[in-house]
């Protein structure tokens, strides 16, 4: 008896631990002031092994690229596109049939703002990406941020 209700209860937990979302993806965000009037907001990735994130450049046919979207602020001026910090790697990807550019471990998305007559405002936005390992991707996720700068 004991031993059907010790194997029943390692059932259940191995079911709710399999149940469970996963989520290979830590993110931070900071804004760091360059100047009087200049930010730039880093949104940081750090992936569990052997998990990768796709890049903003990723092609059609393939996986979700990242893509960075900033909600719309008169007092923000954006200068320049979302660069990629990291060490990108590029292989032929047989699921998608088509080259892919992803990071492993940390990649960091950063955006150079102004904001107008150095007044306290705050940025904030979405970013949407997907995740994969060497045998299966995860559905796209879209995390919020928002950031004070002053």
């Amino acid at each position: 008896m004991k031993n059907t209700i010790l194997s029943l209860i390692l059932v259940m937990a191995g079911l709710s631990a399999f149940g469970q979302a996963q989520n290979p993806v830590s993110w931070t965000w900071e804004a760091k002031k360059k100047t009087a009037d200049t930010y730039e907001i880093v949104l940081t990735a750090e992936l569990e092994k052997p998990w990768h994130i796709y890049s903003q450049n990723t092609g059609k046919g393939g996986p979700v690229p990242t893509a960075v979207a900033f909600k719309a602020n008169p007092l923000i001026t954006k200068t320049g596109a979302v660069k990629e910090v990291g060490k990108l790697e590029k292989n032929y990807d047989e699921n998608f049939k088509t080259n892919v550019l992803y990071y492993s471990d940390k990649v960091q998305f950063v955006q150079q703002v102004k904001v107008k007559g150095g007044l306290k405002t705050n940025i904030s936005g979405t970013i949407e990406y997907m995740v994969c390992d060497d045998s299966r991707c995860l559905p796209p996720v879209k995390k919020s941020f928002d950031l004070k700068l002053m």
